[in-house]
């Protein structure tokens, strides 16, 4: 206890220095913080990903699509438990700004697929009955007010036209890693519009979504289907649903490489302003460490009065820093609205701040500490004057 007061009187000795020293704490853990989060937002989608779905699709490219009929020969293959599909729909909704994603899919087949996605019985039913309804995820829903029964217009990029859907639903994730940012449509639906449309199109698929029972039969499953279609007009490409995302991800490797340098270049940053100001604090006290060798204190006290400062300050600035991502986060993700669909400070990342945090502590009273424990009795009081 005589320790903890003694510290506490030392380190708002100067109460502006140290006042500036733990802002510029919270500011640097918080913004560690954040972009750890940001980096934990792009791996969202990996992370919630199933091990029991498998993606089929072109093996050209993602824009390249798949004949529907592939769907009755994937289902005759061994280890195939569940066949569906999915084609990007890529529609406006009032503005560009409004971006979401949007999937034409089987529902039939798809969604129990994805038991992840919680719906009432009675909207799942009203939106298998309306071949022009859709599902949303609750995010989604709450980002634009929709409620069920609402009229929703998209504006067709990929497929012409202005299309009108009523929201028969809205779905909540079983666990904070579920994706509530898209929305659902029927694939019949839009297959159908098309084939009325444009003579010859149709009935083309962008990828399926094949189940399995047992995820480590996965490899041999992706091997088998694409065996099947080799050396075909339309071969395919099968991997797991996380590394179908890692895909994506991957497109943004070096951005995110960057922001996790940035993250560490904060925190060194800080540690460097912090151990600037522990050598100033050591320096002014040199008489004062002299005078308690003198009086017999041991050079380790002397070594765990600074250290121990250093570590409350860094403690302070840190457990600040930490109750500010919260609300900084909460605020961030509101403006970026769809864009991570998934954006949520995890448990590792606020271990990470507050270990963050005393290392700062304990590198900037290293050297300080250091030198005061074998300061020489005699030169230390000579420095009083």
């Amino acid at each position: 206890m005589f320790l903890l007061k003694l510290l506490l009187k030392n380190a708002f000795r100067h109460k502006l220095r140290t006042g500036l020293t733990v802002l510029g704490l919270v500011v640097a853990i918080c913004a560690f913080g954040l972009l750890r989060t940001i980096v934990d937002a792009w791996y969202a989608g990996v992370e919630g990903s199933s091990s029991t779905r498998l993606i089929v699709r072109s093996n050209i490219s993602l824009t390249f699509p798949l004949p529907l009929n592939y769907a009755q020969r994937l289902r005759g293959l061994e280890g195939v438990r569940q066949v569906s599909w999915s084609n990007w729909f890529g529609g406006v909704y009032i503005t560009e700004r409004n971006f979401f994603p949007q999937f034409a899919v089987d529902p039939a087949t798809y969604l129990p697929l994805y038991p992840e996605y919680k719906i009432p019985d009675a909207e799942r039913n009203a939106f298998l009955r309306d071949r022009q309804g859709v599902l949303v995820g609750r995010k989604l829903a709450d980002k634009f007010g929709w409620k069920v029964g609402d009229q929703i217009p998209l504006r067709g990029t990929i497929y012409p036209g202005t299309w009108t859907f009523t929201l028969r639903g809205i779905w909540d994730g079983a666990d904070a890693k579920t994706d509530e940012s898209q929305l659902l449509m029927h694939w019949a639906y839009i297959n159908e519009s098309i084939r009325q449309r444009f003579k010859g199109r149709g009935d083309v698929v962008g990828v399926y979504i094949v189940g399995i029972d047992d995820p480590n039969n996965a490899a041999a499953v992706g091997q088998r289907i694409d065996k099947q279609f080799a050396n075909s007009l339309a071969e395919t490409m099968t991997e797991t649903e996380a590394a179908f995302q890692l895909s994506f991800v991957s497109m943004s490797e070096a951005i995110l490489v960057a922001v996790q340098a940035v993250s560490l270049i904060i925190v060194v940053i800080i540690m460097a302003v912090m151990a600037n100001t522990m050598t100033m604090t050591a320096r002014e006290r040199l008489a004062e460490y002299a005078t308690l060798k003198a009086l017999g204190f041991p050079p380790g006290f002397v070594v765990r009065l600074l250290l121990g400062e250093s570590l409350l300050i860094a403690a302070i600035g840190g457990v600040a820093g930490l109750l500010l991502t919260w609300p900084l986060a909460a605020a961030f993700r509101s403006a970026a609205g769809t864009l991570f669909p998934i954006f949520q400070v995890s448990a590792l990342t606020m271990a990470l701040q507050l270990v963050a945090a005393l290392i700062v502590g304990l590198v900037a009273a290293a050297w300080p500490a250091w030198r005061m424990g074998r300061i020489d009795i005699v030169n230390g009081l000579r420095h009083v004057g």
